[in-house]
């Protein structure tokens, strides 16, 4: 029989497709980072072949979300256990995104990466963000929970390409096939069959990673320049360590009280995490970071659920770079945030960073909605740092991905759908 997992048995002496992925991954980060330094200007013609890589990627992540959503409400048997999953990841999403927004401001108060750059306000320019400006200030929140409701059930695949309105008309269909009892397993045998022929085609794209990351990457050094590094380093390294130690101190903690090891989990996907880090995309990780949970003993009804959901509401590092960024800019331009406007920024940040997409750039534009709160420091600022925001994406897609398969694991656990014995041996196996 044809295994879809993509290892090698035991003792075969040959590399698995998955150690070749990451080996090939790695390498196309490094050659293209090179290129894009030395030889900038071709480097950034190299930018549609990442898009088209990233293009391919989202055209599946409907289709698997929905067939893997439906699959997992029609096959619990219990309307009332999805709900209460559904709660329960709300929750949790909700404490640990604080969490991250306070982490992020508390660094930021500690270390002040801001000080010392004495930006004169009228030297900004306000030009340059005023494009992000327009988009941030498009949707209100009234206007997001419409949005979630798609107009047609079709355009929920077709229009604005949101996965909370994939997620909307999923539940819906599981629910009701639920409801047919016998007479929906045709329908059922049907749905699975098609997740089994979206997940061939993903093995089948998952191929060209080494190409789209290292093109993402050439295109990203030769467009921005390391030279664009060295003006914000402070900013850069402080930011890249609260990340670090929100995923070793709080993620580690909440996976120790879970009963595994975070640093096992993140070998465990370490090639959808070097994808993150090659495309600034936490979308292109979505799919097999979806699949792979199911095989570390996470039930498909939780990793349905909560996975697309955390890719709105989840955003860990979306949250760190919310607070630590508005600091930084008012810092710079030395103007002192009482503590009531800074919890202003994270109160208001708790609810711009909710239906962020996990697409490079979303970030720059909810920092913009959530800035504008506090008057005495202008929005035009954040020109100053518009040319390093490509590169801190990349963390804060990581940051995002080690966050959502934390929480799948926790909520499985919670609900006593996680094979512990097939987790603890899925993260213990040696991997290249």
């Amino acid at each position: 029989m044809r295994t879809t997992s993509g290892e090698m048995p035991q003792g075969s002496g040959l590399k698995s497709p998955s150690s070749r992925l990451y080996a090939g991954v790695l390498l196309a980060i490094f050659a293209g980072g090179t290129f894009g330094y030395l030889d900038a200007g071709h480097a950034v013609l190299l930018k549609p072949i990442g898009d088209g890589f990233i293009s391919l990627i989202k055209m599946l992540i409907a289709p698997v979300v929905f067939c893997t959503v439906v699959l997992g409400i029609a096959g619990a048997g219990d309307m009332k256990k999805t709900g209460r999953v559904g709660v329960k990841a709300l929750i949790y999403f909700e404490a640990v995104s604080t969490l991250a927004l306070a982490l992020g401001m508390l660094v930021a108060n500690l270390l002040r990466p801001g000080r010392g750059f004495n930006v004169d306000p009228a030297s900004l320019d306000a030009r340059a963000v005023s494009a992000y400006v327009q988009q941030a200030g498009q949707r209100s929140l009234a206007d997001f929970l419409l949005h979630i409701i798609p107009k047609t059930f079709a355009d929920a695949f077709t229009g604005s390409g949101d996965l909370l309105q994939v997620l909307l008309v999923a539940i819906l269909f599981g629910f009701a096939l639920q409801q047919m009892g016998d007479t929906g397993q045709v329908v059922y045998r049907f749905m699975d069959e098609c997740s089994q022929v979206f997940f061939a085609m993903l093995n089948v794209i998952m191929k060209l990673a080494p190409l789209g990351a290292g093109a993402a990457m050439a295109f990203t050094v030769g467009k921005y320049g390391v030279e664009a590094l060295r003006p914000l380093a402070a900013l850069m390294g402080c930011f890249y360590l609260t990340c670090g130690l929100f995923v070793a101190g709080i993620l580690g903690g909440i996976a120790a009280i879970g009963g595994f090891n975070i640093f096992r989990l993140l070998r465990y996907i370490k090639e959808e995490l070097l994808l993150v880090l090659g495309t600034s995309s936490s979308e292109t990780a979505l799919p097999p970071l979806m699949k792979k949970l199911e095989k570390l003993g996470c039930s498909r009804s939780v990793v349905g659920l909560v996975v697309p959901a955390g890719y709105s509401f989840n955003l860990d590092g979306t949250n760190i770079y919310l607070t630590m960024a508005a600091l930084f800019v008012a810092q710079a331009l030395n103007i002192e945030l009482t503590l009531t406007q800074q919890l202003t920024l994270l109160l208001v940040a708790m609810l711009t960073s909710k239906g962020a997409s996990g697409v490079s750039g979303a970030g720059f534009i909810t920092l913009a909605a959530t800035l504008a709160v506090v008057p005495a420091v202008p929005v035009a600022a954040l020109s100053l740092i518009l040319g390093i925001d490509r590169f801190m994406s990349e963390a804060r897609a990581i940051t995002n991905v080690i966050g959502n398969a934390v929480a799948t694991i926790v909520v499985s656990r919670s609900e006593r759908e996680l094979d512990l014995e097939k987790l603890q041996t899925e993260l213990r196996k040696p991997r290249c």
